[in-house]
């Protein structure tokens, strides 16, 4: 089973964009917070893999899709939810309101494995990864 993670989080002030919402790019903030954790939930370092096999994993993709703005001091929960983890590592995010379980926004990320210093395109996941992904 995919692994996922969920993290409830509060909107802060300087988030904000002028329209009072949050600005669009914080999302992105948000799903990076997820994405760690899931990361962390299921024993993945990927700093441990820079600093042990000199591989770190960039994001290629990423999108959003807004649906209801989040305002100053609202509480959501943003999941991660792995989708693959084989060729590349490809991530499901929802951001929904707690109280409603109302969808506020969806997105994807993809990241790949990529070999330094030379910058080699990896075109395999470490199989570590993949099994502790679910993928």
């Amino acid at each position: 089973m995919a692994a996922s993670y969920d993290i409830q989080m509060k909107v802060p002030f300087h988030d904000l964009d002028p329209m009072q919402v949050v600005w669009h790019g914080n999302y992105f903030k948000y799903f990076d917070v997820a994405r760690f954790g899931l990361f962390e939930s299921v024993g993945v370092d990927l700093y441990g893999y820079l600093k042990s096999r000199q591989m770190v994993f960039p994001i290629t993709r990423s999108s959003v899709k807004h649906i209801l703005p989040l305002r100053f001091d609202d509480t959501f929960i943003c999941r991660a939810t792995a989708t693959e983890a084989r060729y590349k590592i490809a991530m499901d995010f929802e951001i929904r309101r707690p109280d409603t379980g109302e969808i506020c926004t969806r997105g994807k990320g993809e990241q790949v494995a990529v070999k330094l210093p030379d910058m080699t395109l990896e075109f395999e996941i470490p199989p570590e990864i993949t099994r502790a992904l679910g993928c």
